[in-house]
């Protein structure tokens, strides 16, 4: 038989084409192989639910209906002993993987083309293709191959219009380590939409992961402090008091066992902190050059510290007789801007300076608060390793906060709500997405009873 995949050459509609025909017994070969190539790729794919339909169908051949009935049996009850016993582990194995696959065919499959076509992202000939969906108690994750020219900014701008479509309260795009990837995270609810009531204050402080709020997956929201200097960003009403008084809290037993000692600065009159002043070594809230008297003497503990560390430690271990020493700020720019007396303020930028590059070796750590990050506010905003961005008034200055690219990785303070305070964003260790967090509540009654109960020891060493 001649061979009929030779080029012919030939005219269509007063074009001149060419084109490839292939034998008979080749294409044959050719689909055959293909089907096959599918149908082993869509076993692999959707193997718990065809390895399932397999044994019972072979089930129902060998032994009968009743065999199939009993076996049907035992995995529901096995499935509701399991999820009355153990929920979590249920919907980890079970719940949640059949909820992404289900939420994959029939909500995310069915209205991808028109959701891309409407938002721009595609169009019906070529569409951002869904690696995978996975789901939790309160989210979607949509993990999707960017089309060429794309970039998780795109997603991030269409993300409310994304969360509308497929009926969500919010979403927001994460980039991944991956450049071709995005994350779509869809919110089904919200797990941070009541307040966080305060913990318990523990003996002995953990350092390494103060207990200061809740996490968006539901676990404990731990800050580092030891190692590390602490700034928080956020607009009026945002909840960085709140915040502040979280640490506190957290500080509280050291506090009173005299292995914390807190230096505390309130340049608005004492109006945010006054009520925590049995917790304080020392406290300043009225004059300018007590303020940069107190970050002074906090670098001269400092350099008394190195020289008895040095060639000794290299990370001060807290005791009653050197206690680690906490310097809270509660607004920052006035301290570095807003000042008139320019002496008093370059005191008090030179002393944080040091403070911030030097002070975490040797057990003097500064938390800070302020409302603008910008850098002729905040000119030594990098000096601090740990940022937190609450409720932003820019999207510009969440990049300022915690670095650039952050909003596109999904931290999108500037639009958390004026009604949700102390939700925000922080960069976790080991976590190259931000997360979302919410602080403690803390009310006047709480902070009370908590100055009462761990106020520092009478003559301690300051």
């Amino acid at each position: 038989m001649p061979l009929i995949n030779s080029l012919r050459v030939g005219r269509r509609h007063g074009i001149r084409v060419a084109t490839w025909r292939l034998p008979l017994p080749v294409l044959v070969a050719w689909l055959v192989g293909r089907g096959l190539a599918r149908s082993l790729v869509a076993v692999v794919r959707w193997w718990r639910a065809i390895v399932p339909a397999v044994v019972l169908t072979w089930m129902w051949s060998e032994y009968g209906a009743p065999a199939v009935g009993v076996l049907v049996l035992a995995l529901v009850v096995t499935n509701v002993v399991w999820w009355w016993r153990h929920r979590s582990s249920w919907r980890r194995f079970i719940g949640y993987p059949a909820m992404a696959r289900w939420r994959r065919l029939w909500v995310y499959r069915r209205g991808w083309a028109a959701a891309m076509t409407a938002t721009g992202l595609g169009n019906p000939y070529v569409l951002p293709r869904i690696i995978r969906v996975r789901c939790d108690g309160w989210t979607d994750r949509v993990t999707i191959r960017l089309l060429p020219g794309q970039t998780p900014g795109d997603y991030g701008a269409m993300a409310s219009r994304l969360a509308r479509t497929f009926r969500v309260l919010w979403a927001r795009a994460i980039a991944q380590t991956r450049p071709e990837l995005v994350t779509l995270v869809l919110y089904r609810a919200d797990p941070l939409d009541c307040f966080v009531w305060p913990f318990r204050p523990v003996e002995v402080p953990n350092l390494g992961g103060l207990m200061v709020g809740a996490r968006e997956d539901g676990r404990v929201w731990r800050l580092r402090l030891s190692g590390t200097q602490v700034l928080i960003a956020g607009a009026t009403g945002s909840g960085k008091s709140a915040l502040l008084w979280a640490i506190l809290a957290a500080l509280a037993g050291g506090i009173r066992s005299g292995l914390v000692e807190v230096w505390a600065i309130d340049p608005k009159g004492g109006i945010e902190l006054a009520a925590g002043a049995p917790l304080f070594a020392r406290f300043a809230y009225t004059d300018d050059q007590e303020y940069a008297a107190m970050l002074e003497d906090a670098v001269k503990v400092m350099r008394r510290r190195a020289d008895r560390m040095r060639g000794q430690s290299r990370q001060h271990v807290s005791t009653v007789d050197d206690p680690t020493i906490v310097v809270i700020i509660d607004e920052l720019a006035v301290l570095t801007a807003y000042l008139g007396d320019r002496k008093v303020k370059d005191r008090i930028r030179a002393a944080l300076s040091l403070l911030l590059t030097q002070g975490r070796a040797v057990g003097v750590h500064v938390v800070a608060a302020v409302q603008d990050p910008r850098k002729e506010i905040v000119a030594f905003r990098d000096l601090f390793p740990t940022r937190v961005a609450l409720r932003m008034t820019e999207p510009e200055q969440v990049d300022l906060v915690l670095g650039d690219g952050a909003r596109n990785r999904g931290a999108v303070a500037d639009l958390i709500p004026l009604s949700m305070p102390g939700i925000g964003y922080v960069v976790l260790d080991g976590v190259p997405e931000p997360m979302r967090v919410r602080v403690c509540y803390w009310d006047d009654e709480h902070i009370a009873s908590l100055a009462r109960e761990y106020r520092r020891p009478v003559g301690g060493a300051t």
